[in-house]
């Protein structure tokens, strides 16, 4: 076959992935649920998801509203993708270009070293830099197209890209989730996709070449993942460790949230799963 009928086809098969995807986001988004912010259904099982842990889908909050954003965008520039896909030589951005080289490279690899081709392609084309200095913002996630254009972002802007171009080069959406983890040394919040390949989930991440297993993360504790279904949140002890969810913030969120202190009572601590979801959601934008 040739290297333009596998462009072809790929676009065709990345066209159908998209819009599949954004069907479901869509009925999500429309279906009914609890008015609670950050209402769940119930967990799944955790055998299938990072860290061993069950996952719960997010009814709403800030978090799926984002990322609903987000699937909007990779929508959109999906078209964009297919069109330079199908006619090479009539493309005229650079951006979907790149992206489909990134793609086309990775998908002549097998297993991890197709994993390794994307995290490597996408940590050396995109520049680390802060929603705040890029954007003015304290927050914003960017589409794949948007991130290589500007050859810049922050660890969300890695992880979406790297997620989109993962489905792009064949991995099942089911073996793939974008994460968001608290580093437990600090309390910030980090970005990574997750890939799982023969049963083991593999963790890319914007600041090594390295895919550690996520088993080997326990300086991290996992609060959120995306995968084809939405957003999600881990089922873990609530406030196991209270220093965890003490530590410092930036000062922008800190002056905004009121975080649970050493002596919060017991029945403080004991907070209902809504209420513990849009606390979680908040810190982690």
């Amino acid at each position: 076959m040739s290297a333009f009928s596998v462009l072809r086809a790929g676009a065709v098969s990345f066209m159908f992935t998209i819009n599949a995807l954004g069907g479901a986001a869509h009925g999500a988004a429309h279906s009914p649920s609890d008015p609670a912010i950050g209402a769940t259904e119930g967990p799944q099982s955790p055998a299938s998801e990072p860290f061993g842990l069950a996952t719960s889908m997010l009814a709403d909050g800030p978090l799926r509203a984002k990322w609903q954003t987000v699937e909007r965008a990779i929508t959109a520039e999906s078209e964009i993708i297919a069109a330079c896909a199908s006619d090479p030589g009539h493309c005229t951005s650079q951006p979907a270009q790149r992206f489909l080289e990134i793609v086309k490279t990775a998908s002549a690899r097998e297993g991890l070293a197709r994993l390794g081709e994307v995290n490597r392609a996408f940590n050396l084309a995109i520049r680390p830099v802060s929603d705040r200095a890029q954007y003015g913002v304290e927050d914003y996630w960017s589409s794949p197209l948007a991130t290589l254009a500007a050859g810049a972002g922050d660890c969300e802007d890695y992880a979406i890209a790297k997620l989109v171009a993962l489905r792009a080069a064949g991995v099942a959406p089911a073996d793939l989730r974008l994460l968001i983890i608290r580093e437990t040394a600090t309390g910030d919040d980090h970005a990574v996709v997750a890939a799982r390949f023969e049963g083991h989930w593999r963790v890319l991440d914007n600041r090594t070449f390295l895919m550690l297993e996520d088993n080997g993360f326990d300086k991290y504790r996992p609060l959120f993942a995306i995968d084809s279904e939405g957003a999600k949140r881990f089922e873990q002890p609530m406030f196991a460790n209270t220093a965890q969810i003490t530590q410092a913030r930036p000062a922008e969120i800190a002056s905004r949230e009121a975080i649970a202190g050493a002596g919060t009572s017991a029945a403080t601590l004991s907070m209902d799963s809504s209420a513990f979801d849009e606390f979680c959601q908040t810190l982690a934008m």
